[in-house]
């Protein structure tokens, strides 16, 4: 009898089927074997630890977004004093520094805490007052006969008083001229420029300051001193050395140093105040 072969073949015919079916298909991957989606790459930042004039003035503001959109590297900037800004990078807690306080630089390269140390930029310290000048500054020939003027006349004065690079240079000067200033017309803010500036406006009194943020204030304040080879203010860039992020470290200085940069620097307030703000002087020290 030739139906249970017939029967038997068919089953065996049915049973194959069901196995092949059971496959899952290669042109087609089940969900456990699609490989999981790529995280995207976190984009590199840097910090650079700088004067509160850099940031007052509108500079970095200004230059950093050219070089982050060239690079792809992210600028978080930290404005404080200089002081403040070189103890950051001492403390391990900046990849680059943009000060200016010249001997405090150099320290901090003495230490071996820095590496390639460049100049930058460079401007001038102000000496404003108030319109009437009562203590008669624009008769000083020097920065240290207009601190004399001061001092001698107990006309109000607001220091910073914050380690600042201008604070700094404030300091020398009193020192210069043999003075300790003390009493009632010496004031402090323990800020920063902008504040300080805006506090010597109120108050009618003198204060130093740096010639990129005085301008881009408008303010009632008048220069009564300027032009002393003692308030020449230099800024300088510094990579730290302790620093994760050397390569990107680098990168900026290279673009604060380099040829788009220094164009961009001496560009920087032409059309708002009619001059340049800071004037390009890179090299490397």
């Amino acid at each position: 009898m030739i139906y249970p072969f017939f029967l038997a073949l068919v089953l065996m015919l049915l049973s194959a089927c069901s196995q092949q079916s059971s496959q899952p298909s290669s042109a087609t991957p089940t969900p456990e074997s699609t490989p999981p989606a790529t995280a995207s790459k976190e984009a590199k930042e840097i910090v650079l630890a700088t004067t509160t004039s850099t940031q007052d003035s509108g500079l970095l503001d200004s230059l950093l977004p050219v070089f982050e959109q060239k690079t792809g590297i992210k600028v978080k900037v930290v404005a404080v004093g200089t002081g403040q800004a070189i103890k950051l990078g001492e403390d391990g807690n900046a990849d680059v520094l943009l000060v200016h306080a010249r001997k405090s630089e150099d320290e901090f390269m003495e230490k071996g805490l820095g590496i390639n140390a460049y100049d930058v930029m460079y401007n001038q310290f102000y000496i404003v007052g108030p319109s009437d000048d009562p203590a008669g500054l624009k008769q000083a020939k020097t920065a240290k006969e207009a601190m004399e003027k001061i001092a001698a006349s107990k006309s109000s004065f607001v220091s910073r008083g914050d380690d600042s690079g201008t604070d700094k240079k404030e300091k020398s000067i009193w020192k210069e001229a043999g003075i300790t200033p003390e009493g009632s017309w010496y004031l402090s803010s323990g800020q920063g420029m902008g504040e300080t500036l805006q506090m010597a406006d109120e108050k009618k009194a003198y204060t130093l300051t740096d010639e990129a943020t005085f301008l881009s204030r408008k303010l009632g304040l008048q220069i009564v001193m300027q032009g002393d080879k003692s308030l020449l203010n230099p800024y300088g860039i510094i990579q730290v050395k302790s620093s994760s992020k050397q390569e990107e470290g680098m990168q900026l200085i290279q673009f604060f140093t380099g040829e788009e940069g220094q164009k961009l620097i001496g560009e920087f307030g032409q059309a708002t105040y009619g001059k340049g703000l800071f004037v390009p002087d890179a090299k490397k020290r």
